[in-house]
């Protein structure tokens, strides 16, 4: 079992706070990250993955009790957002493959090919990640956050470019992770993504 605390944590750029003194804990099914386009819900989601170093306060991710580094909490991590881009020059299945073995581990063609056919794309499997439109880029993003079979799932703007089909799509990977025992994040200012959390922290009203 993984859990977060978070106690005090404050960024700033220059001059300008985007959140201070920031305090919450999350220990078990789906925590909602809302605010206003601006608020700083990308930057937390940063923050909390080790994308970002605060200007202070205190992150602590722990798996059984035990304090968890930032390598450990990488490894059990899968991540989508609108501004962490596969590779364009590879296919969908040889990115899928990449993510994979570069955590140390054999890819199977097999659950590739089942993660494709779960994002609805897997007549795109060979496919340049690049020459997709921006909705099948999205569906291959979430797929490469679901490829290690993560216990931490980070999720910003998760139906950014997709169809109702696709929103559908998002609630679905919402639902399984947390019923799989996945903690998992959703940063939204999508009232249909946020009614899909258990509890909400407003980033905006902190």
């Amino acid at each position: 079992m993984i859990s977060l605390q978070v106690d005090k944590l404050t960024k700033k750029f220059n001059r300008h706070t985007i959140f201070s003194d920031l305090s919450f804990e999350h220990k078990g099914g789906v925590l909602g990250i809302a605010g206003a386009n601006g608020s700083g819900k990308s930057t937390l989601v940063k923050c909390l993955s080790y994308l970002l170093r605060p200007n202070s306060g205190t992150i602590i991710w722990k798996q059984n009790d035990e304090v968890m580094d930032q390598k450990q909490v990488k490894a059990h991590m899968g991540y989508a957002a609108p501004y962490i881009n596969l590779y364009s020059e590879l296919s969908v299945e040889e990115n899928l493959r990449f993510l994979v073995e570069a955590g140390g581990r054999t890819a199977q063609g097999g659950q590739l090919s089942a993660l494709l056919e779960k994002v609805q794309i897997p007549h795109l499997c060979d496919q340049l990640y690049g020459s997709l439109s921006t909705g099948q880029q999205q569906r291959a993003k979430l797929a490469a956050s679901l490829v290690r079979e993560p216990q931490i799932l980070m999720l910003d703007e998760p139906g950014s470019n997709l169809d109702e089909k696709g929103h559908t799509l998002v609630s679905e990977i919402v639902k399984e992770a947390a019923e799989a025992g996945t903690l998992v994040f959703l940063a939204s200012n999508d009232p249909d993504e946020i009614s899909l959390c258990d509890t909400v922290l407003n980033v905006s009203e902190e």
